[in-house]
């Protein structure tokens, strides 16, 4: 089966590429792949890293008040969709599949004018404006959360699949994970992480919180800042606590997440719904901080989803500190029963399965073509 992928911007949309890649490779090993994502987004970085083929096109998104920028905007696409067409053209796919992020509008779009079959997969409760845009084209819309199949009322078919990164996730190794940190096994690990590029102000939460960790018996803290947010923050960590304790672990970037997940106890992240996708599936129960900087503030409806399951607390960026989020933890670690009931509860919302759903709904439209 010949594929192309596309999906840019953020790991939240290429991460779920990628998966499908691995899911299409461990059902047909003969698979062949292209992905087609955005010139300056996190994919031209990890696609390559994942030994997937790459190629590229320059794409903006429309920005929401008027703006002469939004004419240079549907230039782009216009261009992009010639350039995707030519890329489709060469490849000869039998499929087109868009993970969300601007790049996906003229290279799915390209697809469906090609008369190639493509699926769009939604990963958030408050489907994209790309997502949106593509629903009357392509011939299968995936979501990622159940009840969401409504917000796509115009589309030709519609499926509950889950998000196809749970899959990836659920087959990580526990072991691994905590030779990763260099922790002892079956710690228990509270794992902090502000996405996949940081945010500031969990960063500015974690160095206000960090004197207060000591008193978490036997509870490992692993703070991932993001890249950019490293070495300030580390620095500024050593120098409220005069030194880097044992139990506290601050890391840039964690290039093995499914590992570390799996050997994870509670998380506190942001509420992208690539990652509820991943702690649910491992039942992993969290305290969600949605990033406020996103479009139709799809996060915090995310956020409440799980929250609404029993599986998470929320937390609004505009009420965190330092010591909400000190006391958010310590409620929960050290309450093992009540931990334990979310965990449960995180379980049940999971889709361990997703990327076996989403490749079987590919291969009917492969065959079919």
């Amino acid at each position: 089966m010949r594929v192309v992928l596309s999906g840019g911007g953020t790991g939240g949309h290429i991460y779920p590429a990628v998966a499908i890649a691995r899911q299409c490779e461990a059902e047909n090993p003969d698979s062949t792949f292209l992905y087609i994502g955005g010139t300056r987004g996190l994919e031209s970085k990890l696609v390559p890293q994942e030994n997937i083929p790459f190629q590229s096109i320059d794409i903006t998104g429309f920005r929401r008040k008027l703006s002469f920028d939004n004419v240079k905007t549907v230039m782009r696409f216009l261009q992009g969709v010639r350039k995707a067409k030519k890329m489709l053209k060469e490849f000869k796919p039998d499929v087109v599949i868009g993970t969300g992020g601007y790049v996906c509008g003229p290279v799915v779009y390209a697809a469906a004018k090609l008369g190639i079959p493509s699926v769009i997969h939604e990963q958030n409760a408050i489907p994209g404006l790309t997502n949106k845009f593509l629903t009357r084209y392509v011939d299968t819309v995936a979501v990622s959360f159940e009840g969401s199949e409504k917000a796509f009322s115009g589309a030709k078919k519609v499926v509950y699949t889950g998000n196809p990164r749970a899959t990836t996730v659920a087959q990580a190794s526990r072991d691994r994970g905590f030779a990763t940190l260099g922790v002892p096994m079956d710690s228990r690990v509270v794992l902090v992480v502000g996405g996949s590029r940081g945010a500031k102000a969990i960063n500015k939460a974690m160095v206000d919180m960090a004197p207060m960790l000591a008193k978490l018996e036997d509870v490992h803290v692993v703070y991932v800042t993001g890249d950019s947010y490293f070495d300030e923050t580390r620095e500024a960590i050593r120098s409220s606590l005069g030194t880097m304790p044992n139990h506290l672990h601050v890391l840039p970037y964690v290039h093995n997440m499914p590992e570390v997940l799996a050997c994870t106890s509670l998380i506190v992240n942001r509420a992208g719904a690539s990652f509820l996708a991943e702690i649910t599936s491992l039942g992993i129960p969290s305290i969600l901080i949605p990033s406020p900087n996103v479009t139709n503030n799809h996060q915090e409806a995310n956020a409440r989803t799980l929250e609404g399951g029993g599986a998470s607390l929320t937390m609004l960026e505009k009420d965190l500190t330092g010591q909400a989020l000190y006391k958010a933890i310590a409620g929960i670690m050290n309450d093992e029963a009540a931990r334990k009931r979310m965990a449960e509860a995180s379980r049940k919302l999971g889709k361990p399965d997703a990327a076996e759903v989403l490749v079987s709904e590919i291969r009917r439209l492969a065959v079919g073509r």
